[in-house]
């Protein structure tokens, strides 16, 4: 079972966590997600152990206290795949860019639209 731990004190360590957990069963790992950029805590983190385990676990340590800080403990929900950001600040269903004269619908945002009235302009309609 994957249990997600949250408001976790910025100070605890992992093994905190792992040793927390293991008074229910055998922890298979115990993982306190850190900011990408700067390593330190992000306040939540994930432990794996058995399903029954688990949840004598999750029933006994949330809203307990470790370090200072209530814990929220539950049952991890499988990750809603997001769209990954780009670096064109999302315009890509806006208006399009370029010659469209096409007149009414033209379908579709993104650089120059979808039909072939372009005059001269053979590629994209490009904006530089």
């Amino acid at each position: 079972m994957n249990i997600f731990v949250s408001n976790i004190n910025y100070a605890t360590k992992e093994y905190e966590l792992h040793d927390l957990f293991a008074e229910f069963g055998d922890v298979s790992s115990a993982k306190i997600v850190t900011d990408r950029e700067t390593g330190r805590s992000r306040g939540f983190g994930f432990v794996e152990m058995g399903d029954e385990e688990g949840a004598q676990a999750i029933e006994a340590l949330n809203q307990k206290e470790l370090n200072g800080k209530i814990l929220n403990v539950s049952e991890a929900k499988p990750r809603e795949e997001k769209p990954r950001r780009s670096f064109d600040n999302n315009r890509s269903g806006g208006g399009s860019y370029g010659n469209n004269r096409s007149g009414g619908n033209s379908g579709g945002g993104g650089y120059g639209g979808n039909n072939n009235n372009r005059g001269g302009n053979g590629g994209g309609g490009s904006r530089w």
